[in-house]
């Protein structure tokens, strides 16, 4: 269960923070914060490019504990993708909306929508708000490349089963397991292939 757990975080982790570019002004701006946080390993991004909100929903924790969630998955460096195309965003004084589609990592072929917020005059990933666009039949293959490098305590039977039920999720079941900001849902489904 805890495996699942873990992976769960992992997929969500695919959004820490760090740098790589985009034009100029605020879009710029929000661009370079979600292309970094898609791909760094650098821990400091839990702070500087997360808001708590975010860590909150992304790590299924609360306050410091899921900012250390969140630098200790940044360490490890699993899961981060390799890069990101960012899209239709959207500028309201001081919030933002963006859309991500993921290249690689625990996301890949995803695309979600993201919320922003202006944080002392820098732009941080505040909220997923959910998929824009959702395959789960290539959500169902991340969790299969994961469990075939780290099968993480999980027989056989149980990984093909979790990778098939996610493979088989609607949309909104696949927002309920990965954006709800609880482990509940995820300990479910394991359950259910225990």
């Amino acid at each position: 269960m805890r495996a699942l757990v873990s992976l769960a975080l992992c997929a969500t982790v695919a959004l820490t923070i760090a740098a790589c570019g985009g034009g100029g002004g605020d879009e710029g701006k929000i661009v370079e914060v979600i292309e970094t946080a898609t791909t760094t390993t650098d821990p400091s991004g839990c702070t500087e490019l997360q808001t708590r909100r975010f860590n909150e929903q992304n790590y299924q924790q609360r306050g410091g504990a899921a900012i250390k969630a969140c630098e200790e998955q940044a360490e490890a460096g699993e899961n981060q993708a390799e890069g990101a195309k960012v899209s239709n965003v959207s500028i309201n004084d001081e919030r933002a909306t963006a859309e991500v589609e993921f290249e690689g990592g625990a996301l890949d072929s995803q695309t979600i929508e993201v919320a922003l917020v202006q944080d002392e005059g820098a732009w941080k990933l505040d909220h997923v708000e959910g998929f824009a666009q959702y395959n789960g039949k290539a959500l169902g293959q991340a969790f299969r490349k994961r469990f075939d490098k780290n099968p993480e305590g999980l027989s056989t039977k149980q990984s093909t089963c979790i990778v098939e039920k996610v493979a088989g999720s609607s949309r909104q079941e696949a927002e309920a397991l990965f954006f709800s900001g609880s482990s509940e849902p995820i300990i479910k489904l394991a359950e259910s292939c225990a």
